[in-house]
């Protein structure tokens, strides 16, 4: 299953709604599924991978809580974290001690972090071959500058909601393409603020 779901995750044309392979229809209530599981979820640990557009993958570790706050953790030997705090998304490079900032709202995962999140002005299921599988595609209409969020689901009786996020694909302004999968997920666990503070390589000393 994981095979047709990385499949499902690399080859989705975003933005034209469809698969490469012949689609089969849509369960109705699927995106209301979506909603109960996005709804369900307090905060979430997970390891990911994460393989950007010229196919380089690295990996680490993800941690979320809601609303708003999603940590990047990556393996030893990659100098770079991504925050969400509550208010911003931070990018942070220690190996050039750069340092970027976006509102949260005007990140493709900002549909992940919002505690009810609009899915039906956003997001609409996209038919998939496997129907243990569940695809929803969300981009606002009225942003699309905002960047584009995909995100596979397997259907599973003991995950929130009825689904376990198994990993996405987000498109950004700048059509940089970035496929994330997951393992080991854990919903609803004890998660301490202080795993989204970091450390500011800049002058000015840590943040948080």
């Amino acid at each position: 299953m994981f095979r047709r779901l990385a499949l499902a995750l690399t080859t989705i044309p975003l933005g034209v709604g469809t698969l490469t392979a012949p689609a089969v229809i849509a369960a109705p209530g699927d995106l209301d599924k979506v909603s109960a599981h996005l709804r369900s979820v307090s905060s979430m640990t997970a390891g990911f991978s994460q393989t950007d557009r010229a196919g380089k993958t690295v990996a680490g570790t993800l941690t979320m809580k809601r609303p708003g706050k999603m940590s990047f953790q990556y393996q030893k030997g990659v100098p770079l974290r991504i925050v969400a705090d509550g208010k911003s998304l931070w990018m942070i490079d220690y190996q050039v001690n750069q340092v970027q900032r976006w509102p949260i709202g005007k990140s493709p995962l900002a549909v992940l972090l919002d505690p009810n999140p609009d899915l039906s002005r956003i997001a609409r299921i996209v038919p998939n071959t496997d129907d243990r599988i569940v695809v929803v595609e969300a981009r606002d209409p009225k942003r699309p500058e905002y960047g584009t969020l995909t995100l596979a689901f397997v259907r599973n009786a003991s995950a929130p909601g009825g689904l376990m996020l198994q990993g996405w694909v987000a498109l950004d302004s700048q059509n940089n393409r970035t496929t994330i999968r997951l393992n080991n997920q854990k919903f609803n666990v004890a998660v301490a603020d202080n795993a989204f503070h970091w450390n500011d390589p800049r002058p000015k000393g840590p943040r948080g």
